[in-house]
């Protein structure tokens, strides 16, 4: 019996490479698998793409649910392939393109109806869905056409309109020569009108190029707008439970009206008896005053008494005190 070294060396190899040429594709198509894939796939006609774009979002009542795989254009329509993992879409479903921010991201959002499941590989109808209006293009489509335009053929075409219709009636007469003072005025600020939709185009640009950013600053307005909110629930704990609290110094007052009105009564008497004895009390703490200060110098050097008597002894008597108080 020949070992596996020896004899099976080309049906090894021939397993070997089938199995990694296996493992290579189901890498690529590995969306497509049905266990490990990223959901069954469906189809959407629109009548433009109105910028979405491959890997964009699916989203079914606000939650993503899938993303765009492929955008390709089939006849006079647009054919949107999409996946929706673990949503049910149902045979009347509808689609339409929704803006995801305001730099103009878009995202699939898919409105399940319907009794029956969405067959996968199945389409979702051109009268069931819905595409918006660009700006962005609009915008961009209104500054090269403008941007084609010869402004002084079109002053001159006023002109001759207004010359034509010089013998007309004065209300026409009045509105051609409207429009020739402002095809005057559009081809004196050509240079203006140009610089006005050169930058607007470039404002455009920027705000695309800061998506990102801007996306990551609506997130942060969310944060703060929930801090806020929070702050707001705790104000209003703080307010209810001062509320409550009055309410019960009211009953605490309420309950002891007894014993808190007459107290009340000998502390107004006393404050009473104080002021009218206000004068006596200045000059009461003007008088203590001296009396504070000899008896601080008395004590005030040390755990003794400390005085100086003075003509206690005469002071011809004997030697002590023989010159007399020296103060």
């Amino acid at each position: 019996m020949r070992s596996l070294t020896e004899g099976n060396k080309v049906p090894a190899a021939i397993i070997g490479l089938v199995v990694i040429v296996g493992l290579a594709l189901g890498s690529f198509f590995i969306d497509d698998l049905p266990v490990v894939g990223s959901g069954p796939s469906y189809h959407a006609d629109f009548s433009e793409a109105a910028g979405l774009r491959s890997d964009d979002e699916v989203r079914v009542a606000g939650v993503k649910v899938g993303r765009i795989r492929s955008i390709a254009l089939s006849s006079d329509r647009v054919d949107v392939t999409f996946t929706a993992d673990g949503a049910w879409v149902g045979d009347r479903s509808s689609a339409s393109i929704e803006v995801k921010d305001l730099l103009g991201q878009k995202y699939l959002s898919i409105q399940p109806a319907g009794q029956a499941p969405l067959v996968p590989g199945a389409t979702i109808p051109l009268d069931r869905t819905r595409s918006p209006y660009d700006v962005v293009q609009a915008l961009s489509g209104l500054q090269q056409t403008v941007g084609q335009l010869n402004t002084d053929q079109l002053a001159a075409s006023m002109r001759t309109i207004s010359e034509t219709f010089a013998d007309s009636p004065s209300q026409v007469k009045g509105a051609l020569d409207g429009l020739s003072r402002l095809s005057t005025t559009i081809s004196s600020r050509d240079d203006q009108l140009s610089s006005l939709l050169a930058n607007t185009h470039d404002v455009t640009g920027v705000l695309a190029d800061r998506s990102q950013t801007f996306a990551k600053l609506l997130v942060d307005g969310n944060l703060l707008l929930g801090e806020l909110r929070k702050r707001e629930d705790a104000i209003d704990q703080f307010l209810d439970g001062a509320r409550r609290m009055s309410e019960q110094f009211k009953g605490l007052v309420a309950d002891n009206q007894q014993q808190i009105g007459p107290a009340l009564a000998q502390l107004d008497r006393v404050t009473t008896i104080l002021q009218n004895n206000r004068d006596n009390l200045n000059l009461g703490i003007q008088r203590l005053a001296p009396v504070i200060r000899v008896g601080a110098n008395i004590v005030g050097n040390g755990r003794w008494f400390e005085a100086y008597f003075c003509n206690i002894v005469p002071p011809s008597v004997g030697p002590i005190n023989s010159a007399g108080c020296t103060l």
